[in-house]
């Protein structure tokens, strides 16, 4: 309840400033890079932050935007407002929120809302569901176990690091039967809905990726960083239909 609560309050900033005409500054380090933040990010994660203090006031808080908030509990928050800014501000709906609870490093609760589209996916020990305008829709990922049947999502390959890392993803690629770009969080979501078999991602934080643990998990998939250690802390991330395809993708991506 208190996710869902904190997820309505983003929203309601969020799609006010949605295709919206509005200043984007660039937080980026490197010269030349970009990183872009919005009003509608730092709002929005203010509106989530004051609702799961109110709540949980012992639970840490950790977000994109602000510093983290230090409780004396066992549960962390990571909540990102807008995955996805880049998509955010050239008006496509690939963006999503995201809210994600660990209880002692595990992860045990995602939300990803997609306000625009009226989706809400939501993943717990009970399940994983998607709550939209059809009502609420059990997620199950697909069946496929095999990389050259494999419909894979990625964000961009120009994540990947120059190298070994992008010449292990093009491995990938290059066998899946299909690629799809530029789907953020919405392609874990997709997974979860059976509609992708395969996501392979890098450079992740924890915030863009404790809250789909739990919905690819109870929806029958498996996510891993690529070594197969666990994905709650960011990094190189792969996400599968099945155990017999995630166990293909990491055996490729180490070059077996």
């Amino acid at each position: 309840e208190c996710a869902c609560r904190a997820a309505d309050a983003a929203a309601k900033i969020t799609l006010a400033h949605f295709r919206k005409a509005g200043v984007v500054e660039n937080k980026a380090d490197a010269v030349g890079g970009f990183d872009p933040v919005t009003k509608a990010d730092r709002d929005a994660e203010a509106a989530m932050r004051a609702i799961i203090e109110q709540a949980c006031p012992d639970h840490t808080i950790r977000g994109e935007e602000q510093a983290e908030r230090t409780g004396s509990s066992d549960f962390v928050w990571h909540i990102d407002p807008i995955d996805g800014t880049r998509s955010f501000i050239v008006g496509v709906p690939l963006w999503g929120t995201l809210i994600g609870l660990e209880y002692q490093e595990k992860p045990i609760l995602g939300v990803l809302d997609q306000p625009h589209i009226g989706e809400r996916f939501v993943g717990s020990p009970d399940g994983a569901t998607l709550i939209g305008r059809a009502g609420r829709i059990k997620l199950a990922a697909s069946g496929c176990t095999r990389l050259d049947e494999a419909r894979l999502g990625t964000t961009s390959p120009l994540l990947f690091a120059p190298g070994e890392e992008h010449q292990a993803y093009q491995r990938i690629e290059s066998a899946t039967r299909l690629a799809r770009y530029g789907g953020d969080c919405y392609f874990y979501a997709m997974l979860a809905a059976g509609h992708l078999d395969l996501v392979v991602e890098a450079g992740l934080n924890p915030y863009d990726i404790v809250a789909l643990i739990p919905i690819i998990e109870a929806a029958g998939g498996t996510i891993t960083c690529w070594d197969g250690s666990s994905a709650h802390r960011g990094g190189r991330v792969v996400a599968a239909a099945t155990s017999q395809l995630h166990a293909e993708v990491l055996a490729a991506l180490s070059g077996g």
